[in-house]
């Protein structure tokens, strides 16, 4: 399934399918999440600078907590997805944890400023590395947050829990707790339960510091592949079609072990 050739650096190059519908979805899907919760986090940690008031926050928090649960899910979508076989969309697709990582990594990095044809069809070696940072990240941010959004607001999937332990189970004072507030609480338990609660709001935005730095090293990263190597890397996340050289399969891990068993049973390259 190869279609329309082109030429760049003296490099034979070919449309194929690479990235299902459900990678392209859940990349945009959480694209949008990311913007969505760096703006109202941004917002709830500069809320005094804004004039921001209490409820203000409060409304902002519930929103942040709302979006979080589709990131979540959507997190979560993709790594169940990741079990299928036969696609670019699995484990080991996109993760750097196999034999002979290290010397393609090396090799990848000596031919750089080679022709295209160096080029896999999935992810390179260095985006092996940040897909996998990127992951551990939004993974520690999907925990930590789910823990907060039932310390703060007292919201799924722990909130309960916390609800209980900050009126110390006294079902008066839990029917009338309200978000966000100290009212209705016993002290010593609330003073426990922030206690509790500060090294998962301490990693949170470690992880959120790191995860911007991580996105704008990703973003430079397809830039400069884009102009480097012309394979459409953008463009691929919307119609899943890759531009990669005719002869890269001797440069992908995917398909070389998988392509010469297909040929002999007449099946298509792996991943198409």
């Amino acid at each position: 399934m190869r279609s329309g050739t082109t030429t760049a650096d003296q490099a034979t190059l070919t449309t194929t399918p690479v990235w299902d519908r459900t990678t392209r979805v859940f990349h945009w899907l959480n694209l949008l999440c990311v913007l969505l919760l760096t703006v109202f986090g941004l917002a709830i940690l500069n809320a005094d600078y804004f004039g921001i008031s209490a409820e203000g926050k409060i409304n902002l928090k519930t929103l942040h907590v709302y979006v979080g649960y589709v990131f979540a899910g959507n997190l979560v979508w993709r790594l169940l997805w990741a079990f299928r076989r036969g696609e670019y969309s699995r484990w080991k697709a996109f993760l750097p944890f196999y034999r002979t990582f290290l010397t393609e990594l090396k090799a990848y990095l000596k031919n750089w400023n080679n022709t295209a044809a160096s080029q896999p069809r999935g992810h390179n070696p260095l985006g092996r590395l940040m897909i996998t940072l990127l992951l551990l990240l939004m993974l520690t941010q999907m925990v930590t947050g789910l823990v907060l959004a039932g310390t703060d607001l007292y919201k799924p999937p722990f909130g309960q829990q916390f609800a209980e332990w900050v009126t110390v189970g006294d079902e008066q004072r839990l029917a009338l707790l309200q978000p966000g507030s100290k009212e209705h609480t016993d002290e010593a338990a609330y003073a426990e339960m922030r206690a509790f609660r500060k090294p998962f709001i301490n990693t949170h935005k470690l992880a959120f510091y790191i995860l911007m730095v991580a996105i704008a090293f990703h973003i430079a990263g397809v830039v400069t592949a884009e102009l480097k190597h012309k394979s459409g890397l953008v463009s691929a996340m919307i119609t899943g079609q890759k531009h990669v050289p005719y002869r890269d399969s001797s440069h992908d891990p995917l398909v070389n072990s998988e392509d010469s068993q297909n040929s002999e049973s007449g099946k298509p390259p792996a991943g198409l």
